[in-house]
């Protein structure tokens, strides 16, 4: 668990000493540390995880400072995945972080060893990596849970939880379960996704990621806020939690 236990007593009140040996004995990848993914990472850390596979190829870029939590005007250009390292290891020292800053794609995908994981989680924006890595991961005997759309969201009230053939009303979903039908491709096993049907407008002026103005036409990325992208990453990790302590009662 940590040489200083005292870091989980509330954690510890709540799920008893059983639950919290399971919890840090389970082994976690994350695909993506991005405004979903660096907000899980930090919250299974602090909820006991130990052992944590962090896979993001990313640099700190300043557009990534209102939602990323690694992100700072002091991070900026730094490699997002040995920025959270550090981060995570200030939290509980004694966790086992492997940061790999990497791009996963159908071409590395046998290097990162997905069968040697409890749980996978999912934070991949682009489609053929994504579609991709929920193949090769509902093939394991890993829990598999995956973030859908995370932008263009205010309302956290509208932020649900669903198997992935039925989040409705989720541009990135759809577009995903398109390819997947055109490749007569199918997921091995159920996968649970955190979505909004929310879909706001971009208001504001479109810029690039160095802040430079740019072209309305050519827009690439969507309006997106802290706590939207904060929400996605908490309940994922909470789904984490909650089959861990789950199972611990049914084993019990």
């Amino acid at each position: 668990m940590s040489a200083n236990p005292a870091i989980f007593n509330r954690t510890i009140r709540l799920v008893g000493n059983e639950a919290m040996d399971v919890i840090s004995s389970k082994r976690v990848i994350i695909f993506g540390v991005g405004g979903v993914g660096s907000w899980c990472a930090e919250s299974l850390v602090r909820s006991g995880i130990k052992h944590l596979t962090m896979v993001d190829s990313d640099l700190v870029n300043v557009t990534n400072v209102n939602r990323q939590l690694m992100a700072t005007t002091k991070t900026v250009g730094q490699v997002k995945v040995d920025v959270l390292k550090q981060r995570l290891l200030e939290i509980n020292p004694d966790a086992e972080i492997e940061a790999r800053a990497e791009f996963y794609s159908q071409e590395t995908a046998a290097s990162f060893k997905l069968k040697d994981y409890d749980y996978i989680i999912d934070a991949i924006d682009s489609l053929d990596p994504k579609m991709n890595l929920l193949m090769n991961a509902s093939r394991t005997k890993a829990k598999v849970f995956s973030s859908m759309g995370a932008a263009l969201k205010i309302d956290p009230t509208k932020i649900k939880v669903a198997e992935f053939w039925e989040a409705k009303g989720c541009p990135l979903a759809r577009a995903l379960r398109d390819k997947f039908k055109k490749n007569n491709l199918r997921p091995s096993k159920k996968i649970k996704v955190v979505y909004s049907e929310e879909l706001l407008k971009n208001l504001g002026p479109v810029a690039n990621d160095d802040g430079s103005p740019a072209e309305f036409r050519k827009v690439a990325y969507n309006g997106t806020m802290a706590h939207a992208v904060a929400i996605f990453g908490f309940t994922i990790a909470g789904l984490v939690m909650k089959d861990i302590y789950d199972k611990s009662f049914k084993q019990g």
